[in-house]
């Protein structure tokens, strides 16, 4: 095997793990978000989600399709957005109690 032929062979694993890893956030989200609305919480802006899945599916990226590394941060972003507004509502506030974002 020559150096080209195993540089292209470990570029699509990496490829292929870099998907698997974006495949598998979205379907963390995608759980989050689910069991987030089942429990009546706050899901944060609608347009996070969506955009997110956009992101993902659509072709237009700021890196090209091969490298995930952008999708994946879009994805994260999303994540961390749909928690903020449940870590909100369990932090206790000033004077001891749990506060009512509601």
């Amino acid at each position: 095997m020559d150096t080209t032929t195993a540089v292209i062979a470990v570029a699509v694993v990496l490829a292929a793990v870099a998907l698997v890893v974006a495949v598998s956030l979205l379907i963390r989200l995608v759980k989050a978000r689910r069991s987030l609305r089942r429990a009546g919480l706050p899901t944060g802006p609608r347009w996070v989600f969506w955009g997110a899945v956009l992101y993902l599916i659509l072709p237009t990226d700021l890196l090209p399709d091969p490298v995930y590394l952008d999708d994946i941060g879009v994805l994260l972003l999303a994540l961390r957005t749909l928690r903020r507004p449940v870590a909100d509502a369990q932090r206790p506030s000033p004077l001891g109690r749990p506060s009512d974002t509601a």
